[in-house]
């Protein structure tokens, strides 16, 4: 943090209950960008938020939100408040291709790209054996999968096995078995997942920002104070 920015946290800390920052560090320590999730054209709003949720609970710091064909939009009755404490990445330029300028960007932050199909030739989720390459994984839309250009650009496909007549499971638990495998195995393992001490105290001035009433208003009567 530049020295603004520590003395604003350190005067944002005193509206702060000890119980509360304790709880900040706790989730801190777990949070981790080592995973991701991209989410392709989802249209309904409640699949879309009901995923934010997931992966704020399981501990992810950013999901990547492609916009080619479906706006996403929030669904607060679903959300519970998860998207304050995740960042949504969001691509939405009309004109391009949405999924290729989110997967070089990806590319460019060394993840690996996985893509959720149902096809028999994807590799079942409890076999990939995640390590330190970074990995990102792709959820397509509701109703047409993953992208053409999703499938064929990505390192590997993936599946979740199913067993009874229905052919496929609601997005939102699709996320949450895939991430619960991977990030089991990643948290047994000796790989280091963790953020490090820059964006701890990055994304930890943020949420202070979030759980201080009318910070906005706090902040700027600080900073005028100090200039």
């Amino acid at each position: 943090m530049t020295p603004q920015e520590e003395k604003l946290f350190s005067h944002l800390s005193q509206f702060i209950s000890e119980h509360k920052k304790s709880f900040v560090e706790k989730v801190l320590c777990q949070r981790t960008r080592h995973v991701t999730v991209v989410l392709e054209n989802i249209y309904q709003s409640q699949n879309a938020s009901a995923v934010v949720r997931t992966c704020e609970c399981m501990g992810l710091q950013d999901i990547h939100i492609v916009e080619n064909t479906a706006k996403y939009q929030l669904n607060v009755r679903v959300l519970k408040g998860s998207n304050k404490w995740i960042n949504l990445e969001r691509y939405r330029t009309r004109g391009v291709n949405n999924t290729e300028t989110c997967f070089s960007r990806l590319r460019n932050e060394g993840y690996r790209i996985l893509v959720a199909d149902p096809s028999p030739d994807g590799l079942p989720i409890a076999e990939i054996e995640p390590g330190s390459d970074k990995l990102a994984i792709l959820f397509g839309n509701e109703l047409r999968g993953a992208s053409d250009y999703a499938v064929s650009n990505c390192d590997r496909k993936i599946r979740i096995p199913m067993y009874g007549f229905t052919e496929s499971l609601n997005i939102s638990v699709s996320v949450a078995i895939c991430l619960n495998t991977i990030l089991s195995k990643l948290r047994a393992s000796v790989v280091d997942i963790g953020l490090d001490d820059d964006e701890k105290d990055f994304i930890r001035l943020n949420w202070y920002r979030k759980m201080v009433r009318r910070s906005d208003i706090v902040e700027r009567e600080f900073l005028r104070t100090i200039q």
